[in-house]
């Protein structure tokens, strides 16, 4: 799946980056044999392609041949990481979460205008006698409440989406998930977020994917319409979904589920046309499926704000005396390891004791 020579040696393999040289015909051999012609043994007079190597940092400096840069190494410009980049860059703001602040001011707008009641309020808050706490943290989310909030940016994104820039392979009425005709009229109508949530709750109950690929699965699905430069719009938001999990699945799961199994959940799909979309997603990411911890937990609590825009809220449960003593148990370990950290520090400035006499006091920590 990691292609490495694709990704880091060919740039050109990819089809975003010849799109952005003027879209012309594919290189051939000649252009490669020039590109990545070895430096000549002995270095004669022409040191052309030995000083280029130097200049471009692309020699082993061990002198074992070109350096094959790893994806994670890849800098982007800062205006491209800031602005058209989130799912690469934690500082980017999310495009889902951009996307639904219009129609969440619209929407407070309307009730204000209106003077329309918020209505019952159902959302808990903690008293002296009771401790409300959700079980939806940013390293284990709650896999219902997390499908709720990815299905909804995606219901956005189709909803408020710019324009209809699409490709063949993920068109619906060219690649087709059931034996069922396509209406002619099938890229007219938005689907609406149940049914959204609707098949990929479907998808990820037959295959039982985590909440943590859920989210993955929103990286990459921003990642592609970003990197690609298209759209998600009704006639290729089931396939563009479909293969954001299949790959999400993949990367993220140590027993991943495999493309004959997704056959077997939607009966009318073969595992040629699985395989023929996975091989298009991953070369429009540019075989880019890195995902840092820093991305995943800026998608995580933005993802929390989409729910609190939308009066999604996550389910809050009494604190129990069991789990209390879960939480105190697992507090007592961690002060503990902290504990010994602390003391190791110490230990390696106990020969200056003598000379400065250093006093400590005990931190509080409160």
């Amino acid at each position: 799946m990691g292609n490495t020579v694709t990704c880091c040696v060919s740039p050109d393999a990819s089809p975003k980056l010849s799109r952005a040289r003027g879209g012309g015909a594919a290189p051939g051999p000649e252009r490669w044999a020039d590109a990545y012609q070895p430096a000549a043994a002995g270095g004669g007079s022409g040191g052309g392609s030995g000083s280029a190597e130097a200049e471009s940092g692309d020699s082993d400096p061990g002198g074992g041949g070109p350096h094959l840069q790893h994806i994670s190494d890849r800098e982007f410009p800062d205006d491209l990481a800031l602005e058209s980049n989130p799912s690469d860059h934690p500082r980017a703001s999310t495009i889902f979460l951009s996307k639904s602040q219009t129609d969440v001011r619209e929407k407070r707008k309307s009730n204000h205008i209106n003077h329309v009641s918020p209505g019952q309020l159902t959302k808990k808050y903690s008293s002296c006698s009771t401790i409300f706490i959700d079980d939806s943290t940013v390293s284990q989310p709650n896999l219902r409440s997390t499908i709720k909030c990815v299905t909804l940016a995606i219901f956005y994104h189709i909803k408020n989406r710019d324009s209809d820039r699409s490709l063949d392979i993920f068109d619906e009425k060219s690649h087709p998930l059931t034996r069922e005709e396509v209406p002619d009229d099938y890229y007219k109508h938005d689907p609406d977020h149940k049914h959204i949530y609707r098949f990929v709750r479907t998808l990820f109950s037959a295959a039982q994917l985590t909440a943590e690929c859920a989210i993955v699965t929103l990286v990459y699905l921003e990642r592609l319409l970003t990197y690609a430069e298209i759209d998600i719009c009704p006639s290729n938001w089931k396939r563009i979904v479909l293969g954001a999990i299949l790959l999400a699945s993949k990367v993220w799961d140590d027993q991943a589920v495999w493309n004959v199994d997704y056959c077997q959940i939607l009966k009318d799909i073969t595992v040629e046309d699985m395989n023929e979309m996975e091989r298009h997603f991953l070369e429009l990411l540019q075989f880019n499926i890195n995902v840092p911890a820093s991305v995943y937990a800026k998608y995580y609590f933005d993802l929390r704000s989409l729910a609190d825009d939308n009066n999604l809220s996550f389910l809050l449960e009494p604190l129990s005396k069991e789990r209390a003593q879960k939480l105190e148990a697992i507090s007592r370990l961690c002060e503990d390891k902290y504990k010994d950290l602390s003391k190791a520090a110490m230990r390696r400035s106990f020969s200056a004791d003598n000379l400065v006499g250093i006093r400590r006091s005990n931190a509080i920590l409160s």
